[in-house]
């Protein structure tokens, strides 16, 4: 059987891809020693510039052309549509965590973008080498390296309490955040679908099965 893999880009390349990927775990590790406002501003000002740069391609063509030169080989095909004009995936990931930041107590924040960078790039990586299985849109190897990648974020980041609700409740949206990776398309990039549905659904759960532990995560 043939691997699942719907990819532009080579194998090399996509390893280059997720490599620039993992560093982005930057992200979460230094927010967790400063303030909101102090990542927000970072953040802002990082994602504008990246918008900037990433829409500029389309409308210069000029730069177009030294931005390919440099960067071309790490897009994937429908990064460089002139016609519905995609941001690509650097982008999106900044734009994620200035949203991330904006929207989520900080831990819940740390776990799902620590979760988006980490367990992503296992997924593409496994998925692309070892995927012949197939499972919903993509290959079970890949989303069962997604979701046992992410079940070890989830012991290692941090917690409120260290009891094991939350570890149990960190372990859900694990594997619900393995099927949005799955099943995402290009319609909506899962740089923005998985760290944004495993942090509602880490917080909502919080608050039904933890709401004593609930009202501390606007202060973490």
């Amino acid at each position: 059987m043939t691997r699942i893999d719907d990819s532009t880009i080579s194998y090399r390349d996509e390893l280059v891809r997720k490599l620039i990927h993992l560093s982005s775990l930057s992200i979460p590790t230094i927010y967790y020693f400063i303030s909101r406002d102090d990542a927000l501003l970072i953040l802002g000002i990082l994602s504008f510039l990246a918008l900037i740069i990433d829409l500029g391609r389309y409308r210069y063509p000029k730069f177009g052309e030294f931005f390919y030169m440099i960067f071309g080989f790490l897009l994937r095909r429908h990064e460089k549509d002139e016609l519905k004009k995609n941001l690509n995936g650097a982008t999106y990931v900044l734009l994620s965590a200035f949203l991330g930041v904006l929207i989520f107590p900080k831990l819940i924040f740390i776990n799902a973008f620590a979760i988006l960078i980490i367990s992503d790039s296992f997924a593409a990586l496994i998925g692309r080498r070892y995927g012949t299985i197939p499972f919903l849109r993509k290959s079970l190897q890949g989303t069962l390296a997604f979701f046992i990648s992410a079940i070890i974020v989830i012991i290692i980041a941090p917690k409120l309490d260290n009891n094991i609700y939350e570890y149990l409740i960190g372990i859900v949206a694990a594997l619900v955040g393995a099927i949005v990776e799955n099943i995402s398309n290009n319609l909506v990039d899962d740089n923005l679908s998985i760290p944004l549905t495993i942090g509602f659904l880490m917080w909502g759960m919080y608050l039904i099965f933890l709401p004593e532990l609930s009202m501390n995560l606007a202060f973490n």
